[in-house]
Order: structure tokens, then C-alpha cells, then sequence
């Protein structure tokens, strides 16, 4: 059975499995029981039927995320199942569920279970809960990261192709890279956090676990966007769906591993292995590394739990802590009795202390198109976590607690092993709203390292193939609006033309022919060599049109004037119709321009005819 929500969709759409035939095991298994923490409660067989009944005259056309189970971390709300952040004696039972699950539920996601966390979503190694520790799923003598534990290790066991988390501090980076996993930590304020209970409600984000970049761009695509009534700490500026080809990626000047060797010999690799990529055209990443100076990202860091933010986390839940104080983990309850060392003075004071740090870190923005740092510094173990509690979860906050102070968007990626075995990942970091690029870039990465090496997923599962790691078609998550734009002829990629758009952060969408209605010609005298695509007559024969290969590009609509401005005549800008009946705005040709032009329809496309004499 296909582990990522890709190939379960395309065997729904094949024919080859039915929602009832991957639910089977889902409501075949009992509760959730002390012996696997990573679920803290699986949802009862009803309640996952009733889910299964609501698919009934649906299907994978209409709902992008028909028939996927997904795990919940239980400090977001499922209407029907308890809440419990870890605690026991906080539990209730929402009537209605968190934004997110609401619209994944919508999508035709389903529900299964929640799964355990560090309690109250305080802390970053997943042992702080009476409901169990899940561990790595590559070695129970180490911690599987946290808070978001549970969700991590039920995606890399290959239980669900997706879970939701939540992230403060780095929740939904930290646990990705001790499982092998993509862990997306969307630009604070892109998704909601309506039904979330509180850590630090301002800089709170709903975070996802997922296999593949492509899977976790889909699952963020239907749960991005405000929604009215819920209050927003972060205006989102969008930014452009694609870096720029030539990357710039920042990295530590120095970078910290507290004597983890093999952490720090998989980072080098990690550097290493960008020489070793190639694109679809066998070209290899023009990457410039630039060594950056961390200390202003530290600093920040810093403020998160020396600064008066702590007390963010006493006001989530300062009732309960006064009333059941001997019901909330000790090292919880100390971090967040810290916030007695705060008062209004030292608010308005971290604050000022965040700006000017802030602006410290704007000209390294200028210098770079993304930051690369380790995930963490080090994947400690469960033992050393339980002498040292504070310590060790501090050092692993190293490359994480500053992202959303400073409303960052992160995205963690697999990266390899060290040389015992253990999972190391990487994180990419960019500028608020840069999430749609990142993803893009993620998708990227990973396609470029299974071409080098064979890369299992999450914990041992299926090696996956070119369409599971391919940026999913028709989904964009949310960036700057664009114009799909196809492209016939030296704006293809590998083309001498392609830079044009590249330039321009245009995104390949996908690779498709037009509707069998058109004729290519190779226009006489154009440098470099140009075709003409012209659509055949409303009355012509059907024998007289043909199906033209073409790509299509989203383009940023900021840049279309630009790109307007390079098209020479007789070419401008039109309507295209694709062989799925769609329009989109593409390449055509005037009439005038096709005398003494050859007709090379009968080669499929421009690069068929620029390659007919290769041998």
C-alpha cells in the first residue's frame, strides 16, 4: 500500500485500492494503549465510518485529499475526540474542531487519532508526557524530538502520509529531522490557529509532517488562508513561488554542534551534496554557499525563554496551573513559572531588544536567498535528556527559536544519515511568506538526491518514485499571484531562452501537450531559433491540427510586464488551449510572421525538432 498521499491517490484514481480497503486496519485496532505512546487516542470505529460515509459519491477529482488518514497532535481540537495537551486532568471534548482539521476534513482527509506531545507543547524532546515517551523511530535509546512526538513517528512508521503538529520553538522541525521526515513550519500567520490550544498564542503555528515536499504542499495548500473572526499576530506579505535558479544559501559561519561529530561531519556532507545535484537537464545547481554570522539569530533565540514570551505560556493556561499545579509535569511547570520573573516592564522591553535585533538581521537577508542550518545540533538520548531535562531540549532550540519570532518561514528536509545510522536533517529557512518557494525548493531536493542515492522514506518504507517527489499537479500553495504561462519553443527548460523566465521565479506547473488543434512552425531568421504556434482553422480537418508539446509556468504577475517586453514580433502573448480543454496564456504566432516558415508539426513539439539530426 503506497505510504504518501500522492500514490494513494493515484491508486483511487487507478482503480487499484478503495477507501474501505485502506481503512480496514484503522477500524479493525483497539484504543490507544501505554505500550505505543505515539497515540495518545485512536479514534473509535464509528467515528472513523462516519468520515468514510461522508466520501460516498466523491472522489480524488473533486477532493484533493480523498480518502487520507491524518494524525492530529492533541492540542488541536477534533470535534467528538478529547483534547488533553498531554495532561489529564485538563482533557475536554470540543463540540467543534480546529480551523485546519475542519478544512482537511473538508478536503477528504480523515481523521484517525491524537497523538501524544510534549505536555502543553513545552519542549523539544518529546519526554514530558504521563502518556509516554515515543522515541526515534531509528533507535529507542533516542528521544524522537518534540513536542510534536507523536506525529512524527506515526508518519515515519508509515501509519498516515501526513499529521499535523504545532510549532513555537521549532515542534514541527526538530521531531522531522530525528524521523527522516519533511516538516513544514509555515510563515506565522498563514495558517490559522483557531481551535489550537495556546503555547505562545502570538507566535503559534500549525505545523505538518509529511514524507515528501510534494505531500506537505498539498496538505498546506487547503489549510492556508485567514479566516474571519480569528485574530492574526503576523500580516503575511506573499512572496514569489520560486527562488532565484542561482541560489545564494546561507550558512553558520561557525556552526554549533556541542561535540556532536557525526552531526557535524552529516552538515558538511549535507553542504557536499549540492555539488553533487543535478536538475531535470542534468545541469548542476549553480549554489553559492555564503558563511553568515549567526549572533543576531541567537540573540533572538535567547529572548524566547529568557525573555518575557515565557509568560505568553502562563497566560494560555495560568487558571489551571494555579489550581493543578501537581497535575502538570515538573519541568513544565517550571519553564512556565518562569514567567513570574516577568512583568510589564520586561514585555515592553524584550520587545524593543526583538526589533533591534530584527534589524540587525535584514542586511544578511540581502546577502542571501535562503539559510541552511542543521535541524538540530545534535540528536541526544533519552538518557542523557532525563539527567540534563532543561539543557539538552536548549540545545536543540539552537537553529530553531529565533524562526517565528522573527515570522519566518522554515522547512525541514531529510538529508542522510550519520555514520551510526541516526537520521540528520536540514532546515531551509527564508523570509516570511516564501513558504510556496521553499516547498518548490524542497520538492527539488528531494528529487535531486534520489537521483544520486536510493532514499527510503521516513523510517524504512518504500524508496518512492519520480511521481511521488514531483511538485503535485494543479496544487500551488500560497504565494504571489501568478499567470500559468505556457512556453513552445527557447523558453523550454534547457532552452536558451529559459533564463527569462527563471529569472522571473516563474515555476514549472507541468510538462503537457495543447489541444490537438494547432500547427508549429520554425520561423525563418530568429536568433536563437524561434516556432510559431498557430491554431488551425475553426473548420479545418481534423487531420490538419496536431497536439504541440509545451511547459507551463506559473509567473509571478509582477514580472509578466517585464517578460511582455522580451517577446519579439511576430510572437506576443495569447491563448493556448491544452489537450485537458483548459486555457492558459501562452506563446502564439501572427500569420504574417509564418511566410517562408517551415511546418514541423509532424515532430510533436520544438525540442523533438531541435534534436531530429541527434544521434
Amino acid at each position: 500500500m503506497p505510504h504518501t498521499i500522492s500514490g494513494l491517490l493515484t491508486a483511487y484514481r487507478e482503480g487499484l485500492l478503495t477507501p474501505a480497503q485502506v481503512f480496514a486496519s484503522f477500524l479493525a485496532v483497539g484504543p490507544a494503549t501505554p505500550e505505543d505512546p505515539a497515540w495518545i487516542h485512536r479514534a473509535p470505529a464509528a467515528f472513523i465510518q462516519a468520515q468514510l460515509d461522508a466520501l460516498d459519491g466523491q472522489s480524488p477529482e473533486a477532493l484533493p485529499l480523498f480518502g487520507i488518514p491524518f494524525g492530529v497532535k492533541d492540542n488541536i481540537d477534533v470535534a467528538g475526540l478529547p483534547t488533553t495537551a498531554a495532561c489529564p486532568a485538563f482533557a475536554y471534548t470540543p463540540e467543534k474542531s480546529a480551523t485546519t482539521v475542519e478544512r482537511l476534513m473538508k478536503a477528504g482527509a480523515i481523521v484517525v487519532g491524537k497523538t501524544n506531545l510534549d505536555q502543553f507543547a513545552t519542549g523539544l524532546v518529546g519526554a514530558r508526557s504521563p502518556y509516554g515517551i515515543p522515541t526515534s523511530t531509528f533507535s529507542d535509546d533516542h528521544v524522537s524530538g518534540g513536542s510534536s512526538s507523536g506525529s512524527a513517528v506515526v508518519v515515519a512508521r508509515g501509519e498516515v502520509p501526513f499529521a499535523l503538529g504545532t510549532d513555537t520553538a521549532g515542534s514541527g522541525r526538530v521531531p522531522a529531522g530525528f524521523n527522516n521526515l519533511v516538516g513544514v513550519k509555515p510563515t506565522p500567520g498563514l495558517v490559522p490557529t483557531g481551535g489550537v490550544v495556546p503555547a505562545c498564542k502570538s507566535l503559534d503555528c500549525v505545523s505538518i509532517f509529511a514524507l515528501t515536499a510534494s505531500d506537505a504542499a498539498r496538505v498546506l495548500s487547503v489549510m492556508e488562508g485567514p479566516q474571519p473572526g480569528e485574530a492574526v499576530f503576523n500580516e503575511v506579505t506573499l512572496q514569489a513561488p520560486r527562488l532565484p535558479a542561482k541560489l545564494r544559501v546561507g550558512v553558520p559561519r561557525v556552526p554549533e554542534f556541542f561535540g556532536d561529530a557525526e552531526y557535524a561531519g552529516a552538515f558538511d556532507r549535507a553542504q557536499a551534496q549540492w555539488a553533487e545535484l543535478r536538475d531535470v537537464d542534468g545541469q548542476p545547481w549553480p549554489v553559492e554557499f555564503v558563511p553568515i554570522d549567526m549572533g543576531p539569530f541567537l540573540a533572538v533565540a535567547k529572548l524566547l525563554y529568557d525573555g518575557p514570551w515565557v509568560a505568553e505560556r502562563y497566560a494560555a493556561i495560568s487558571g489551571f496551573i494555579e489550581s493543578n499545579a501537581d497535575d502538570i509535569n515538573p519541568v513544565v511547570r517550571g519553564i512556565i513559572k518562569g514567567a513570574n520573573q516577568h512583568d510589564a516592564v520586561s514585555a515592553f522591553k524584550g520587545q524593543y531588544r526583538l526589533r533591534e535585533l530584527a534589524q540587525a538581521t535584514l542586511p544578511i537577508w540581502q546577502a542571501i536567498d535562503v539559510l541552511m542550518v542543521p535541524t538540530a545540533p545534535t540528536m541526544p538520548t533519552l538518557a542523557s535528556v532525563q539527567a540534563d531535562p532543561v539543557g539538552r531540549n536548549s540545545q536543540l532550540g539552537t537553529y530553531t527559536n529565533f524562526v517565528n519570532l522573527l515570522g519566518l518561514a522554515a522547512l525541514a528536509l531529510p538529508s542522510g544519515s550519520t555514520a551510526t545510522g541516526l537520521p540528520f536533517g536540514i532546515t531551509l529557512i527564508a523570509p516570511g511568506g516564501s513558504d510556496a518557494a521553499l516547498l518548490d525548493l524542497g520538492a527539488q531536493w528531494q528529487q535531486a538526491l534520489a537521483r544520486i542515492a536510493t532514499t527510503p522514506l521516513g523510517h524504512g518504507l518504500n524508496t518512492p518514485t519520480d511521481a511521488e517527489l514531483s511538485w503535485p499537479c494543479g496544487v500551488q500553495a500560497k504565494a504571489a499571484p501568478t499567470l500559468m504561462v505556457s512556453v513552445v519553443g527557447a523558453h523550454l527548460s534547457g532552452m536558451p531562452l529559459h533564463w527569462q523566465l527563471t529569472e522571473r521565479h516563474a515555476r514549472l506547473v507541468s510538462s503537457t501537450h495543447t489541444s490537438p488543434r494547432y500547427q508549429l512552425f520554425a520561423l525563418p531568421g530568429t536568433v536563437p531559433p524561434k516556432p510559431g504556434l498557430v491554431r488551425v482553422a475553426a473548420d479545418a480537418p481534423p487531420e490538419a491540427g496536431h497536439a504541440i508539446a509545451v511547459e507551463v509556468y506559473a509567473l509571478p504577475q509582477s514580472s509578466i510586464g517585464s517578460f511582455l517586453a522580451m517577446i519579439p514580433p511576430p510572437l506576443g502573448l495569447g491563448s493556448v488551449e491544452l489537450e485537458d480543454g483548459s486555457w492558459v496564456k501562452g506563446f502564439i504566432c501572427e500569420p504574417c510572421g509564418l511566410q517562408g516558415a517551415d511546418d514541423i508539426s509532424q515532430y510533436g513539439g520544438w525540442r523533438a525538432y531541435m534534436g531530429r539530426n541527434a544521434t
